[in-house]
């Protein structure tokens, strides 16, 4: 896809606050720091739209970006960050929880994992929670350029069989650095709009 237009419409915390639109979403998941920021920038073409942070637990809300007028990516509080209060996490959970399971225009979970590591327990369960629902799933394992490209496939297995995944469910080598995997992406997320 050819990005040209983006903005950020609205940050929510609740359903009454999501934008009144036809649009297909696609919400993007995985824990904190785990680089959504960066994917999102690649994605879309930007230095710096979605705020990258050194500092876990920066997405608070809902972030919906329109871009161009075709679809959102919809940016969701990252999982598994132990530095804030329980009763926060508890909210981001609620919260992320109702937009996934009742939101009609949401097409697809984009979660992004770390190619270098297993997937986390907390990737584990919300991958879990994906399937529960039936909510297609798009796995983005990232930072693809940390790794050299001769052990890929051994680290992809890992993610596979970690996570269980699903035959269906597409697993794309990304890099928000060199752009690997961008194409692949885009495929995926318009084959599901």
């Amino acid at each position: 896809m050819n990005v040209n237009n983006v903005e950020l419409v609205i940050s929510a915390v609740r359903p009454e606050q999501y934008p009144e639109t036809e649009l297909p979403e696609f919400a993007l998941a995985g824990r904190s720091n785990v680089g959504k920021s960066s994917f999102i920038n690649k994605m879309i073409g930007r230095k710096s739209m979605a705020r990258i942070s050194s500092k876990p637990g920066k997405t608070q809300t809902l972030n919906f970006y329109k871009i161009e007028e075709d679809l959102f990516f919809v940016d969701v509080p990252g999982y598994g960050y132990a530095k804030v209060s329980k009763s926060e996490r508890e909210a981001w959970g609620k919260m992320i929880e109702t937009y996934i399971t009742g939101r009609e225009q949401l097409r697809a979970v984009v979660q992004i994992v770390d190619l270098r590591h297993p997937p986390s327990a907390d990737d584990r369960m919300m991958y879990d929670f994906m399937k529960h629902y039936g909510i297609p799933c798009i796995i983005i394992a990232t930072k693809a350029d940390k790794i050299p490209k001769g052990k890929w496939d051994k680290h992809k297995k890992v993610v596979r069989e970690t996570l269980d995944m699903e035959k269906g469910d597409p697993l794309i080598v990304f890099s928000s650095e060199t752009g690997l995997g961008k194409d692949a992406a885009w495929q995926e997320i318009e084959k599901r709009m």
